[in-house]
């Protein structure tokens, strides 16, 4: 079995991503399902939100933030265990950060780190 990380994207801007707490507070049901399903099958490893507000690292230093040219940030994120690249999209496809026009799942597979 493979290792999958799921990255939640939706677009961001005021220092907050897009959903309300209102759309908060209505969509933690169908976060909860989405997650129990993949953890019933005993395939979900972790899942949380990130903070909006973070810091860039590169080779000219640290800048606050994310990048702020870009309007679509990552959320949050899941790592689960899947049989296939298939599978995680299936996993994928019922995420309820679709609902939102410019929500987004990215599908990327987690490599051994070999020594």
């Amino acid at each position: 079995m493979k290792e999958f990380m799921l990255l939640l994207r939706n677009i961001g801007g005021n220092g907050q991503y897009i959903t309300t707490p209102q759309d908060m507070q209505d969509d933690m049901p169908k976060w909860q399902q989405w997650m129990g399903d993949i953890a019933r099958q005993g395939k979900l490893v972790s899942s949380k939100p990130i903070d909006y507000a973070g810091v860039v690292v590169s080779n000219q230093g640290v800048t606050e933030g994310p990048y702020k040219a870009i309007n679509e940030l990552v959320a949050g994120y899941l790592i689960c265990k899947a049989d296939s690249l298939e599978e995680a999209i299936a996993f994928s496809k019922s995420c309820p950060i679709l609902k939102y026009s410019q929500g987004s799942v990215e599908v990327r597979r987690i490599l051994p780190f070999e020594v």
